[in-house]
């Protein structure tokens, strides 16, 4: 049996083509297999499908004992799955279970992780205190290990002691590792590590809260002499025992809804039990183009928030339920909103989100009354949390993900105002292989690039446009444009560009609710930072990593040029009508979207989004 033409060739993030399969027992030519699919052969003796996030496999049928059995995967080992265990999590290819919070961590979600979905990592005990002496932060010694993705080199680090300081120093920084090659640091969340079985691997130190390192010591002897005194033999054999009934279990379970239904990362809910858990629909959050958000409580307590989709006759309602699915539903970051699930039934469509009780950013800036005012520390970490986001859509995805339309109202804020970026409604995948993408102007009027006004190609600088022009009304607390009574037009980017370069207090600038109490210095680098970011030219604006960087303290740099499109709002601002008498049409068809961005500023464009 000739098996070399099953294997796939990727085409997409979601999507398998199948060229032949064992000869006249085969599927049809060019068939594609998506995520919730599963493609059976002629005969009905094989069957491929999606088993795992990230893990394709075959299965064959054998009549003699009346089951499917397992005949290849790809990747072959559960942990080359990418992203198998999630964040602050291992993987550890010769034990059960595959996947193990480190040390301080625990499961994000511990009903999924007893469903063997560990898609959604590890969250810590403890927060990280972030300050020296006896009970600040401590390390723990993970060894043998495969080392996270994404580390940055520390240069000026040459002994452990110099590589832990650097680490401490930064409050971002949540391991480091040290060994011939020099000192290596994360920023980010830790993702891929894998436990190896013998001393081949790397030594990793992780940051935790002095309580954690404290406790897991203290348990640790407690459980050692507890150990010694019941017998460590007997309690091995219990152990592997229960160990096995219960991967038999579970396997068992999982198989049997496999054969209806693939597993996914993504629950696929039914419109009824959407319904009784919004209760009808009846608490609504808030609502837009798109459609409606509504407050809901699922059975095991799990607080949502559901939004129905209500213009699903037409071809864009589709377009820009799949692109949610499609993008947020197979990522993971701590500054992206979750995607918990999702309902498909006849017209209906629903997309299942995490509850963030804090709603939206642009609720706490620009709206006056029952809203808690942001202190500047919050608003600093809201968009330093919002550009790693970002940074991560751009460069740590498989696929370069542009948003298209960062604002305020689609950076929702939870419980400890940790910023989510979300509504991926009009997102944009494009290739490694491919700089930029041709596509039709999508986004909000008061963010859009110019290069979407003069229908250019547009890269990730397109949204970091947009997180620039945020930036200006994150420090000031109101939206970029504002008609006065007697009709003249404020352009705020305009008016502190200009006070920062005549030398005037940079205090001056900043939302008079806070009543000046702010670090000078990070208000002067966050506008700096704003401009280099609304640069016109997009190759002179920086990346959403450089971005994070200049934030973090990490990369300083020069005041920008004032773009010429912000110089022009500059010269005559006493009527909106000023816009449309410029000889430039890029630059008048840009100013004119900015001033009528006051007319509607928190609904959607009408544009079209082709995925």
């Amino acid at each position: 049996m000739n098996v070399k033409n099953i294997l796939p060739v990727l085409c997409s993030v979601l999507c398998f083509q199948i060229p032949s399969c064992f000869g006249a027992d085969s599927v049809a030519a060019n068939e594609y297999l998506t995520g919730d699919q599963t493609i059976v052969s002629a005969t009905g003796l094989f069957e491929l499908g999606f088993y795992k996030p990230g893990q394709l496999k075959q299965l064959t049928w054998l009549e003699s004992s009346k089951q499917w059995v397992l005949f290849w995967s790809q990747p072959g080992q559960q942990c080359e799955v990418y992203s198998y265990c999630g964040t602050f999590a291992t993987c550890n290819q010769s034990s059960l279970p595959y996947c193990h919070c480190l040390q301080g961590f625990v499961p994000n979600s511990v009903m999924e992780w007893n469903l063997n979905d560990y898609s959604g990592g590890c969250t810590r005990k403890n927060k990280l205190i972030c300050e020296g002496g006896k009970n600040g932060d401590k390390f723990s010694v993970s060894p043998s290990k495969v080392l996270p993705e994404h580390p940055h080199f520390v240069s000026t680090s040459t002994t452990v002691g110099e590589c832990e300081s650097a680490c401490l120093r930064n409050c971002s920084c949540t391991a480091y590792a040290f060994d011939d090659n020099g000192c290596f640091v994360w920023f980010v969340d830790l993702l891929n590590m894998r436990q190896l079985a013998d001393d081949s691997g790397k030594t990793l130190h992780i940051r935790l809260a002095a309580s954690d390192v404290d406790v897991q010591t203290s348990s640790g002897n407690v459980k050692l002499v507890i150990g010694v005194t019941v017998g460590l033999g007997m309690g091995l054999v219990v152990a592997v025992f229960g160990l096995v009934f219960v991967i038999y279990y579970r396997q068992k379970r999982r198989f049997l809804k496999a054969a209806k239904n693939m597993q996914h990362s993504l629950a696929r809910f039914a419109y009824r039990d959407l319904q009784s858990a919004t209760k009808n629909f009846s608490q609504k959050l808030g609502g837009g183009g798109f459609g409606s958000v509504f407050k809901g409580i699922l059975p095991d307590s799990t607080v949502i928030a559901a939004k129905k989709l209500e213009r699903m006759k037409h071809a864009q309602g589709e377009k820009q339920f799949r692109a949610e699915v499609s993008t947020i539903g197979m990522i993971q970051h701590v500054n992206l909103v979750r995607l918990r699930g999702f309902c498909s039934e006849g017209s209906e469509r629903l997309l299942v989100y995490e509850y963030m009780p804090n709603g939206s950013l642009n609720t706490h800036l620009f709206k006056r009354e029952n809203t808690q005012i942001l202190s500047w520390i919050v608003r600093h970490q809201i968009a330093t949390g919002t550009a790693r986001g970002l940074a991560y859509l751009h460069e740590k995805c498989r696929d370069c993900i542009i948003h298209c339309d960062i604002k305020p109202e689609n950076i929702l804020l939870d419980a400890e105002f940790c910023p989510k970026v979300a509504d991926f409604g009009l997102a944009k995948l494009v290739g490694r292989e491919f700089s930029r993408v041709l596509t039709t102007i999508r986004g909000t009027r008061g963010y859009l690039a110019p290069e979407w006004i003069s229908g250019d190609a547009i890269t990730a600088k397109a949204d970091v446009y947009s997180y620039g022009m945020m930036l200006f009304e994150i420090v000031s607390g109101r939206r970029n444009i504002h008609i006065t009574n007697e009709a003249r037009l404020d352009f705020f980017p305009t008016w502190a560009l200009t006070k920062i370069t005549e030398g005037e207090d940079v205090l001056s600038i900043l939302d008079p609710r806070l009543e000046g109490e702010a670090e000078k210095e990070e208000v002067m680098r966050i506008c700096k930072l704003a401009c280099w970011c609304i640069q016109d030219e997009e190759s002179q604006r920086p990346s959403m990593g450089q971005v994070v960087q200049v934030l973090e303290g990490l990369l300083d740099f020069d005041m920008p040029t004032i773009p010429r499109s912000i110089q022009m709002f500059g010269g005559n601002t006493d009527s909106p009508m000023f816009f449309s008498e410029f000889s430039s049409t890029q630059y008048a068809t840009q100013t004119t979207s900015y001033a009528s961005a006051t007319q509607n500023t928190t609904t959607n464009m009408n544009a079209i989004s082709q995925l």
